[in-house]
């Protein structure tokens, strides 16, 4: 051991064991025992101001300050060691007695206690849980103080009650497997963003507030205080607005739109979610399918490399082909289930155009834009055979979940109002309904296709979560409630009477 290096060790004194143990002095300027008291120790210029947990290693033995949340404390007599985190990591911090004010403040500090921490960044001779270097605390400052937590924040919380995460919904947000769902559902959408700019797509935000259109699923309603007794709605999807955006001549749309559906939950639903939408003027299905291929490849690729696809490019069959061979439209194609890693895509195509509601009535298997395929379009204009007629329609499966739903539109005035037709849509209730639309074609529609990506359900499978409010911040219960809000909630006298509504009893 260098005589530099041995004498920087003595000066601890008492605890020059832990410090020969566990640090590296061979480079440290280490001033007397008078500045050991007031924590002056250091006489190279620390960087300014606040520096993150995961920029530490840079500056070795150099005065720092941090600042974020106590992760855990271990009170040791005459040592505390406690851990910190940030949003950047977690640094272990030990507090010797030598540093007087110090200690009397670490033997203070609690768990989820936000605190400022001064001190000198050691290089550990060995690596810890939380990486190579450790802070030699010379001050605290405490900034906020908490209260008990109702669960472990340093825990996985997956094993306790969903409604109490709920509630505390921004406290289950800082443990590590939530803040990690959600920086890395961040980095699924930037690269989402970055791929569509690279490939000439404009991002263009269309309206929350909408008027109601049987597209099929039920819609959330929204009364007008201004126009009493009238009524918006919330959007089930952009699909109108994405091909206006393709009548009006962008040819090239995206967006991460919110989309809002008044349906029962599931697993994988939520009254509220996120997608990736898209839209191409002058398309084929095959461009549409090409290109949405290589995109999931790159994502897997650039964001999660540790991942497989199984087969590339992706399996191709027909949605007769999976009915008979699968018994669903939404194949679970993996050969092994129990590997985190596996991601088995597959292409579903040529869905029907039409099926049956419980109640009997036709409807629309996916919406009423799609487009029919050309030998199917005789009787379908006909209004023959309405079962056997398929749609340009596809779906690309992921594991066993529907990743995403698309189509080439109709983009003729004559074959749209054809499909209101077949779905027993009065010509009144057409121009009602879609009169904007039938007349958007009448002014020089492309063809145009496109498709809608769901990014929870993405994000939920790469990150291997059993349903998708584990990789949305802030999701309704399975029963579509906040708990942390509590909504649904009823609104005032007042409110009702301004927009002209009266509640049954």
């Amino acid at each position: 051991m260098e005589k530099g290096t041995e004498e920087n060790i003595n000066t601890y004194g008492d605890y020059s064991d832990y410090v020969k143990e566990n640090w590296d002095l061979s480079s440290s300027i280490v001033g007397d025992s008078e500045h050991f008291t007031t924590g002056d120790l250091m006489e190279i210029p620390p960087p300014e101001g606040r520096t993150y947990i995961k920029y530490l290693r840079n500056y070795p033995d150099k005065n720092i300050s941090i600042k974020g949340w106590v992760n855990i404390r271990r009170d040791q007599g005459k040592m505390v060691f406690f851990d910190m985190r940030d949003m950047t990591g977690k640094v272990q911090c030990v507090t010797l007695p030598i540093h007087i004010k110090a200690i009397e403040k670490a033997k203070e500090i609690r768990p989820e206690w936000v605190v400022e921490v001064k001190g000198i960044i050691r290089k550990r001779l060995d690596k810890n849980a939380n990486g190579n270097v450790e802070i030699e605390v010379t001050n605290i400052e405490i900034i906020n103080k908490a209260e008990t937590t109702p669960f472990q924040i340093n825990e996985n919380t997956m094993g306790v009650s969903e409604d109490l995460r709920m509630k505390y919904r921004y406290l289950d947000l800082r443990t590590e497997r939530m803040q990690k769902n959600i920086r890395m559902r961040d980095k699924i959408i930037t690269f989402f963003r970055k791929y569509m700019h690279e490939n000439d797509f404009i991002e263009i935000e269309t309206p929350i507030l909408m008027k109601g259109t049987p597209e099929g699923s039920r819609e959330y309603v929204v009364p007008s205080r201004i126009f009493n007794g009238q009524f918006y709605v919330l959007p089930q999807s952009p699909q109108q607005f994405k091909q206006l955006c393709m009548v009006a001549g962008f040819e090239k749309y995206f967006q991460v739109a919110r989309c809002m559906r008044d349906e029962d939950t599931r697993g994988d639903r939520q009254p509220e979610f996120t997608q990736l939408d898209f839209e191409m003027s002058f398309i084929t299905q095959e461009e549409v399918l090409e290109y949405t291929e290589a995109m999931f490849i790159e994502l897997v690729k650039n964001v999660y490399p540790e991942k497989k696809i199984s087969k590339i490019p992706f399996p191709r069959m027909s949605y007769a082909e999976s009915m008979k061979k699968y018994g669903s439209d939404k194949p679970d194609m993996r050969t092994n289930k129990e590997d985190p890693n596996e991601l088995a895509f597959c292409w579903v195509l040529d869905f029907p155009m039409f099926e049956k509601t419980d109640e009997g009535e036709l409807q629309a298997v996916h919406h009423p834009f799609c487009s029919i395929k050309e030998e199917d379009k005789e009787k379908f204009m006909k209004g023959e055979d309405l079962f056997s007629i398929r749609a340009n329609a596809y779906d690309l499966v992921l594991n066993g979940y529907e990743l995403s739903s698309g189509s080439i539109r109709i983009h003729e005035r004559d074959v749209q109002k054809q499909v209101f037709k077949l779905l027993n849509i009065s010509e009144e209730e057409q121009q009602k309904k879609f009169g904007h639309m039938l007349e958007a074609f009448t002014y020089g529609a492309p063809p145009h296709g496109g498709f809608a990506p769901g990014i929870d359900r993405i994000v939920m499978i790469l990150q291997n979560e059993p349903n998708i409010r584990e990789v949305i911040a802030f999701p309704k219960t399975g029963e579509g409630r906040d708990l942390m809000m509590g909504s649904p909630a009823s609104i005032t006298e007042k409110q009702l009477k301004e927009l002209g509504i009266k509640l049954a009893k």
